[in-house]
């Protein structure tokens, strides 16, 4: 078992191709001139499976990748043995890449996976910054990849997908923008309020996705919400006046958004010292992360967010035997950090993974792609099965409701308040309101 990280690597030795691999290979080229990358293709002897690992280990949205070396810890005690496909053992390479938290990049080193390391398999997390464009350099080159951490509809709609016909390469696990909804909505219905809602989306993929006619709004509707939508913010601003002046004026009891942790904790901050106090305050991205509470402090006391994955969900990896428990006492222990909801699904992507290799007939494109089409797997954030759908290639994973409580230590934790879109998961505090 190996890693490999840093910049794009040089071709090896260059051989012959067959018709398929150059019509994959040419079309990976033109895209890769007109965004300024460099590559060239090359084969090499099938003596290692190389899967490419892809995330965002710096830039604005680097928190998502704080399990990352963790997780490639496991996998190292996982792969040391290697992995027998087809009746016949291969060592394992997994070469990671960063994709800095830019779209551009993240299809740079996507395509340096492919064309310079020649990976076997590739998978990437972490918004559609990153999974789209690591998933689209995969399909244009005919090289399986599994992604996680995107609601499905940015992630597949984004990518212009047929709802008939999915794609040929790239599959996906994660809940969708109609979970999250859900799971807002059962939040704000059991409590009282003039169900008056204000979105704070920023303009980028996710917050376009869920401002959009797939996300929120005709939902709210249907449900008798009315949202106060003063439109698409740039990311990353740091004066939100404008907005909480909105809120204000259409008495909103209730805020939302998807918003990356910097801008929400001004636009809270901001609030405050604009004397703005919602009852309710659900906002996704932001709030997932123990990081954001603690810069809150006193502010972050009731603060609510989905949860993709806790200690307290009852599920355990196919891989290890760990528990979601043990898994995120294991990463706190490892690192010091408390546990977040992406310990979870940075596990279960090589889960994933391991089990679509170790099904796979032969050690070949095809058999890998057709071993992830068949996926029907336990993992630590529950089912991951890709002919399920909602759309061909992709699974859903549960959702529950959280609440930033405060704990005997001073701090806050995570508390799952609501779990009526998956019973299974138990409930350990009650949702209150803010004001």
């Amino acid at each position: 078992m190996s890693f490999k990280t840093g910049n794009l690597t040089k071709s090896r030795q260059q051989a012959g191709i067959d018709r398929r691999q150059f019509v994959k290979l040419a079309g990976a080229g033109a895209l890769a001139a007109g965004s300024g990358i460099l590559a060239a293709p090359a084969v090499h002897a099938a003596k290692s499976v190389r899967i490419g690992f892809v995330s965002p280990q710096t830039g604005p949205i680097s928190f998502f990748a704080d399990p990352d070396q963790y997780i490639l810890g496991q996998m190292a005690k996982v792969f040391a043995d290697g992995v027998k496909i087809g009746g016949k053992s291969y060592p394992v390479e997994i070469i990671t890449k960063d994709s800095q938290s830019n779209p551009n990049r993240a299809a740079e080193v996507a395509a340096g996976l492919i064309l310079g390391d020649e990976v076997d398999l590739l998978v990437a997390a972490n918004t559609p910054v990153t999974t789209n464009p690591v998933a689209d350099q995969a399909e244009l080159n005919g090289v399986p990849c599994i992604t996680t951490d995107t609601p499905w509809q940015p992630h597949f709609f984004g990518r212009r997908g047929d709802p008939k016909t999915g794609f040929e390469w790239t599959s996906h696990f994660f809940w969708g923008l109609e979970d999250v909804v859900e799971v807002y909505t059962n939040l704000w219905n059991s409590l009282d309020s003039n169900k008056s809602v204000g979105a704070l989306f920023p303009n980028d993929e996710d917050g376009n996705a869920w401002g959009g006619e797939h996300g929120f709004p005709p939902v709210l509707k249907a449900q008798g919400y009315a949202l106060a939508d003063p439109g698409r913010y740039q990311p990353f601003s740091d004066d939100f006046t404008a907005q909480i002046a909105a809120f204000k004026a259409a008495d909103c009891q209730i805020v939302t958004g998807v918003v990356p942790p910097p801008d929400f904790t001004n636009f809270w901050l901001q609030a405050g010292q604009q004397n703005f106090h919602p009852k309710m305050v659900t906002v996704g991205k932001a709030l997932e992360w123990p990081a954001t509470a603690a810069a809150l402090g006193e502010r972050a006391d009731g603060l609510s967010v989905e949860v993709w994955w806790s200690p307290a969900h009852p599920f355990s990896s196919g891989m290890t035997g760990q528990s979601s428990k043990d898994l995120a006492d294991g990463f706190t222990q490892a690192t010091g950090k408390p546990w977040n909801v992406s310990v979870g699904f940075k596990h279960a992507l090589f889960e994933v993974a391991y089990d679509v290799l170790k099904r796979a007939e032969e050690k070949s494109p095809e058999a890998i792609r057709d071993a992830i089409r068949a996926t029907d797997y336990k993992s630590i954030v529950g089912e991951v099965n890709f002919s399920k759908g909602p759309v061909p290639g992709v699974g859903k994973t549960p959702l529950v409701g959280g609440q930033w409580q405060k704990n005997a230590k001073g701090g806050h934790d995570l508390m799952i308040v609501n779990n009526k879109s998956a019973p299974f998961v138990p409930v350990n505090a009650e949702f209150r309101p803010m004001a």
